[in-house]
């Protein structure tokens, strides 16, 4: 069950992220001014949830070779 429940925060954390870089893009798109470093931070938020996504993804690979050994 803790298991399940620490993948379900990952995965909440992971759409708030996306939605943030998402938010920063559509400023991007109205402030031509800022453009660039408001799709810079886009790029750092989207990159926070694709290491969430992995360090998840390597966990439960490193607890699934463990139960197979």
């Amino acid at each position: 069950m803790n298991g399940q429940m620490n993948g379900h925060a990952i995965f909440e954390n992971v759409r708030r992220y996306r939605g943030i870089a998402s938010l920063y893009r559509q400023t991007a798109a109205f402030r031509p001014g800022q453009s660039w470093s408001l799709l810079e931070q886009a790029s750092d938020w989207e990159a926070r949830a694709l290491a969430e996504l992995e360090g998840y993804f390597a966990s439960r690979a490193d607890y699934t070779a463990q139960l197979a050994a």
